[in-house]
């Protein structure tokens, strides 16, 4: 039989390797220069606008939350089709998730679903771009100013995407605010754990320096003040160094991940929809960065089923996302099934086939030939 296929798995090279050896033998392994140099060069990769860096990348949006000024009797609208740390932020500030259903093609936020939802209470919307993929954001930031709203953009999945030629991340002024990229061990890029929050100016850069850490200012030697309610969410040098040499090849690993997904429609072809029952993903080559390429399956099979039957032919697969509103913490807010449908039936259904930077054709074509004995 053939080897594990993983859904996804990390490729850090040896001079990677190598910089984290120089970093552990430097005795200064938390942050330092290797943090400053890695936020230099993503604030060049994002058009100049201040970036800093984090242990996560869900803190980040936690703090956009906080740098907002958004807390307690406010709204922020998002997607139920996510991570939960997407809604979990929200309450975390003391705000109230608001949920609007997705579009059944994207599955994306269905744009027109957040206008319905806009109250008098609603302060921000964190739009998710699941998979990569970005929403459209001429729309987003249409609506975001049309009702004075800030965005908190979660592009965790989105390093490498792009919008109009130009990357996630690198609109400014009236055309963007904070946008939150994670680099977990799965992500297109990696640091093993970490996030980087690209802001708007340099009030709101000093201020997430204070919230990452502890809410402290230093001035001079000796001088400390705190005046405000941070937490330990600092990035090392560590996950810097090898944040660093996986930058050096984002354009090489999105290059291929936008091959390998050529390759999936290719080999499925044009017929496989109508003959599986199945739904694949939109035919982007242009904004995707092909973080995952994720398939709905017909409802005469289970998801659990199709994982179950594709490890059998030594084939992992990944399954994101349940829909955040059916969770218990969720539930205990008065969501219940039937409030969103279409992401209550792409959550049951959806999984996401083998796709990182080392893969190679014939994985595609094995894992397509798999999935077409599952599926029958």
């Amino acid at each position: 039989m053939s080897n594990f296929l993983p859904f996804s798995r990390p490729t850090i090279d040896e001079a990677t390797i190598a910089a984290v050896g120089e970093v552990l033998r430097s005795g200064w392994i938390t942050s330092g220069p290797k943090v400053q140099e890695f936020e230099a060069k993503l604030s060049e990769y994002f058009g100049g606008r201040p970036v800093r860096t984090f242990n996560s990348g869900t803190c980040t949006m936690e703090i956009a939350l906080r740098i907002a000024g958004i807390g307690s009797g406010d709204e922020v609208i998002t997607t139920p089709i996510s991570w939960v740390a997407t809604a979990n932020v929200i309450i975390e500030v003391g705000a109230t998730p608001v949920f609007a259903d997705i579009d059944p093609v994207t599955r994306n936020i269905d744009l027109d679903k957040v206008e319905a939802a806009i109250t008098p209470k609603t302060r921000a919307i964190i739009p998710v771009y699941l998979a990569g993929k970005p929403v459209d954001m001429d729309r987003l930031y249409a609506l975001a100013a049309k009702y004075k709203l800030r965005v908190i953009e979660d592009a965790a999945q989105a390093i490498g995407s792009t919008w109009k030629g130009k990357p996630i991340g690198s609109f400014g002024g009236s055309f963007g605010d904070f946008v939150s990229f994670s680099f977990q061990a799965n992500k297109n890029i990696t640091t093993s754990e970490g996030g980087c929050l690209v802001l708007n100016n340099a009030a709101e850069a000093a201020l997430a320096e204070k919230y990452r850490l502890q809410g402290v200012t230093r001035s001079g030697w000796d001088g400390i003040e705190v005046d405000v309610l941070g937490g330990k969410y600092n990035m090392t040098d560590v996950a810097a160094a090898i944040g660093l040499g996986q930058f050096a090849q984002l354009d090489a690993i999105t290059a291929q991940r936008r091959k390998l997904a050529q390759h999936y429609f290719a080999t499925l072809g044009k017929d496989f929809e109508k003959q599986t029952g199945a739904q694949l993903p939109p035919e982007d080559y242009e904004n995707t960065n092909w973080h995952l390429f994720q398939i709905v399956l017909p409802e005469r099979i289970t998801r659990a089923d199709f994982m179950a039957r594709m490890k059998e032919r030594n084939i992992g697969i990944g399954y994101h996302y349940a829909p955040i509103h059916l969770f218990k913490l969720y539930r205990a807010l008065g969501f219940r099934e039937g409030m969103f449908p279409v992401a209550e039936r792409v959550g049951r259904q959806i999984v996401s086939l083998p796709m990182f930077y080392a893969m190679n054709e014939s994985d595609v074509e094995r894992t397509c030939a798999a999935m077409r004995e599952v599926l029958g």
